[in-house]
């Protein structure tokens, strides 16, 4: 039997798909452009292919040392959050009826997530500085701890969904609690894991406030604070910015297509959990 065609659906994602590849579009064009060709048309196709503006924004912002740094803090990031956020939330789910502590300590951490940045942010340059911490290693450490208050509500809605009875037949057969976790709990997390992981490295990817006031080192810096070297008091070089935009987002691009089949497959997952 034919299927008719849900004209409004097909509608509303024709729609969607415009929204999405216009900008998309109008950022490739500007990037290709020169600076004349932009003063006389935003939208219109660049005239010549100019893939010198590539070269020259490498050069302005030393791109490769910033694509360094980024890898290098996002890779780390995503790495210590996974680990020591699971280990906490499985911490809090499993003893927060419990025990007061652990309760207080779970909506400690959601209180956390309505403090304003602006409000903590004086507080925090000037700690950092006084620790030794206005480094990488300082920036990993606060997107560890920072993402503890958003990874633990998701983790404990996760967590608490695990029957309990599978930790208590491991430990019957003699399983340690850490063995339990890192053996039974740990690897029926992988759906949140990756949605975790996710929305972790985009954050630390695509961070620019953070980097901003704690990195003290030029050498240091990530790629959202090389691309700002094109805002200048008297104008932007818009073509070579978004020649910059293009190549600090391509990473994000090529690890989703590379993932995509563990990122497809944890939400599956856990839509079916």
């Amino acid at each position: 039997m034919k299927q008719k065609t849900n004209w409004v659906v097909t509608s509303l994602i024709a729609v969607g798909t415009i929204f999405i590849l216009f900008p998309l579009y109008i950022a490739v064009s500007i990037a290709l452009k020169t600076p004349q060709e932009l003063a006389n048309s935003l939208f219109s196709l660049p005239v010549g292919l100019h893939f010198e503006n590539f070269t020259r924004a490498i050069e302005a912002t030393n791109f490769f040392n910033a694509l360094k740094n980024s890898a290098f803090i996002t890779i780390v990031t995503v790495v210590l959050t996974v680990l020591t956020n699971s280990m906490v939330a499985y911490a809090v789910a499993r003893y927060m009826k419990r025990k007061k502590f652990f309760n207080f300590l779970y909506y400690y951490f959601l209180s956390a997530m309505f403090v304003p940045f602006p409000i903590i942010m004086l507080p925090i340059v000037k700690q950092t500085s006084v620790l030794g911490m206005n480094n990488p290693a300082g920036l990993i450490f606060l997107y560890v701890v920072y993402g503890i208050a958003f990874n633990t509500f998701i983790y404990v809605g996760y967590i608490r969904s695990i029957p309990i009875d599978l930790e208590e037949a491991a430990i019957v057969d003699g399983c340690t609690t850490w063995g339990v976790f890192w053996r039974i709990i740990f690897p029926l997390m992988s759906p949140i894991n990756a949605t975790v992981a996710i929305l972790t490295c985009l954050w630390a990817w695509n961070d620019f406030m953070l980097p901003l006031i704690i990195l003290n080192n030029q050498a240091d810096i990530t790629l959202p604070l090389a691309q700002y070297v094109f805002q200048s008091k008297f104008g932007t070089d818009y073509n070579l910015a978004f020649a910059s935009y293009l190549m600090a987002l391509s990473p994000m691009v090529l690890v989703y297509i590379i993932a995509q089949k563990w990122i497809i497959n944890g939400v599956t997952q856990g839509a079916v959990k």
